[in-house]
């Protein structure tokens, strides 16, 4: 949008100048070009595109949802020593969930429930309870959420934006070991500041790049 707005901005002035380079309203002197001024400001308006990529390790990966299935989920933090802020990302976390299985489809029913962190076995023996039933089981590890921030990255000179790391496990019936992989999903560029507002929807898009709803 600021590259929008200084495009227009271009050419409403040049629509202003005469053959001469002066204003039609004006005879007052003026630089001969002002594009070596404005260049700054347009390197920086270019640089402040959002990229966001989704990468399924390994890759590819058949769809985790079933809109037709009964699912648990069972969700747990798994954070580095040195995380800060342990209770907002988790909210967002929380919120994040809420949002995707709210609105995706991804399962025809779906309980969810949050695990402390360390609860493999934990999870291993509920799993193989619930694939009794014939129900499917799908366990998510956080392991990033937050926004990220390089200094000097770039000729914008900051390099921003929000990163999500899942490992997500799938129990099915009658399968002995469970499907595993990791999603490592970015959203941001050069130019971009992200603060934490926007955690629960980028942690949405995330599940739905991990999950895969139809």
């Amino acid at each position: 949008m600021a590259l929008t707005a200084l495009v227009f901005s271009l050419v409403y002035w040049s629509r202003s100048l005469n053959y001469q380079g002066f204003p039609s309203q004006t005879r007052l002197p003026m630089p001969r070009s002002r594009f070596p001024l404005l260049l700054p400001y347009l390197l920086v308006a270019v640089s402040c595109a959002s990229t966001t990529t989704a990468q399924l390790i390994p890759a590819p990966q058949t769809p985790v949802c079933a809109a037709s299935e009964t699912a648990m989920v069972f969700w747990r933090p798994e954070w580095r020593p040195d995380q800060k802020d342990i209770l907002a990302r988790e909210a967002a976390a929380t919120d994040g969930f809420r949002r995707f299985f709210k609105t995706s489809g991804c399962f025809k029913t779906v309980s969810l429930e949050r695990l402390p962190p360390a609860t493999s076995a934990v999870v291993e023996a509920t799993a193989i309870k619930a694939t009794e039933r014939n129900e499917k089981v799908v366990v998510i590890s956080v392991k990033e959420l937050g926004p990220t921030v390089k200094i000097g990255a770039s000729l914008a000179l900051v390099e921003g934006g929000t990163e999500v790391v899942l490992e997500i496990s799938e129990f099915k019936p009658q399968k002995t070991t469970p499907r595993t992989f990791a999603v490592q999903w970015r959203s941001g560029g050069p130019g971009i500041v992200k603060g934490v507002a926007s955690l629960p929807q980028d942690f949405q898009a995330a599940l739905a790049a991990g999950l895969q709803p139809q």
